[in-house]
């Protein structure tokens, strides 16, 4: 039995699949955190994921030189055999400490390259992996020059946020000022760790999104399979549903990925790599190096029998897993979220009962009344999902779909608009998940 420290997580879905992985796989986990508070304040309905861990330990996980002493200090007395994560923004710390302990792990520098956007696109550009025309911008003069030299439309993002924050199109210098503006107004990320100023300014690509989910073992790189993307909110990126496998053409986008962890130094771990399929090619949009968000992990698992939240514990202690594709009966699973149609109070989401008694429905939630909604600009924005399979083919998006379509969402403010159904504010980019 391998004891794993995990250092942080998400506090949505992988916050329950992680500890449920390492536990069936039959190794134990001690928790480190900043603030315990964040994960009690979003405490699920079902049993809390800490109640899993060995013990649950307090320490500026903010300051890696001083964590990573005091890491070592835990580690004389309660034995670590690999660290792990499920949140993007501690990934490169969580690197250094397994390097620092000398546990298995990838090298630091492929993972801080993976995780800043600047350093993910200047090196793949460097090492000829298809991407989009890029800029990078310091200041408000440089981020308006690069513009006009890219051209409008174009995309605009943080090098160092998850989840979607503040990604979005803009179509002329006015709206890049208000998207410069409000980067320039988050000047932490939601961990308290100071953010970096870069702007990163993209031709805007056209065409259905995709992401590969890989393993890599030893610096060899196999495919799991790939899973498509809807995308809503204009001018936003919001990932509005997914499934898996991909039911469209995905010509040469593995071999984009597979190209893009090797040009990293990605050699050990799980990956969750975004593609563009554009009229051009396949174009890399970004490499996640641990695995996917929004549930995608459980639509594999579902087809596949394939766990990649057990796959990551596993590399991270050092074993070779088993990625033999199991016949579980599923041909298709997808997910679908229900986003807010504009900012506030809940009342209540109306329909949801239909998801309780449908048999092909294998996991649904809605947010519970008062909860307070924000914009939907990015995947925090969630009021819920709905979880399907398919038995017999690629059927599952769609029925998804179908079922998030049904529920509307009441808010509690008095005025227009109070009550707004939700299945015609999804735009689906291909063919009929920082974060869940």
């Amino acid at each position: 039995m391998a004891h794993l420290l995990m250092v942080e997580s998400w506090v949505g879905a992988m916050s329950s699949l992680l500890p449920r992985a390492i536990n069936e796989i039959g190794h134990r986990f001690t928790f480190l955190t900043r603030d315990l508070h964040h994960y009690l304040r979003s405490a699920p309905a079902h049993p809390h994921p800490l109640l899993a861990a060995d013990n649950v330990l307090t320490a500026e996980t903010n300051d890696v030189p001083a964590l990573l002493a005091h890491v070592a200090r835990l580690h004389d007395v309660l034995r670590f055999d690999g660290v792990i994560s499920s949140c993007d923004y501690y990934l490169p710390t969580v690197a250094r400490i397994a390097a620092h302990l000398g546990l298995p792990g990838p090298d630091p520098r492929a993972v801080e390259r993976a995780c800043r956007k600047d350093l993910t696109r200047t090196t793949l550009r460097d090492a000829g992996v298809p991407g989009p025309r890029f800029a990078l911008a310091e200041d408000w003069p440089a981020t308006a020059g690069a513009a006009a030299a890219l051209g409008y439309p174009l995309v605009v993002k943080p090098v160092d946020l998850c989840a979607g924050m503040h990604v979005r199109k803009v179509r002329d210098e006015e709206e890049l000022r208000e998207a410069f503006a409000a980067l320039e107004a988050f000047p932490v990320n939601a961990r308290d760790q100071p953010r970096v100023r870069t702007v990163l300014l993209e031709e805007l690509l056209t065409g259905p999104e995709v992401s590969v989910e890989t393993v890599t073992a030893g610096g060899e790189t196999r495919v799991v399979g790939v899973t498509d993307k809807s995308v809503a909110g204009e001018p936003w990126f919001v990932e509005s549903g997914h499934m898996f496998p991909a039911d469209l053409p995905t010509d040469g986008a593995e071999a984009v990925a597979v190209a893009a962890l090797n040009a990293l130094g990605l050699d050990n771990g799980v990956a969750h790599t975004e593609i563009k399929l554009t009229p051009d090619g396949p174009r890399l949009v970004e490499v996640n190096p641990r695995p996917a968000g929004n549930q995608i992990t459980e639509l594999v698992r579902r087809v596949t029998g394939i766990d990649l939240p057990a796959v990551h514990a596993q590399l991270a202690v050092g074993e070779r897993p088993d990625l033999r594709p199991a016949d579980t009966g599923v041909r298709s699973a997808a997910i679908s979220f229900l986003l807010p149609p504009r900012s506030g109070a809940v009342a209540r989401v109306r329909g949801a009962e239909a998801l309780a008694d449908a048999p092909d429905v294998v996991d649904w939630a809605v947010r519970p009344p008062g909860h307070r909604a924000g914009d939907p600009t990015s995947n925090n924005s969630y009021l819920g999902h709905v979880v399907v399979t398919d038995p017999a083919g690629p059927g599952a998006r769609a029925r998804a779909e179908r079922l998030i379509a049904g529920l509307s969402v009441d808010y509690a403010e008095p005025g227009a608009g109070n009550r707004v159904g939700t299945g015609t504010d999804t735009t689906t980019e291909a063919p009929a998940e920082g974060a869940a």
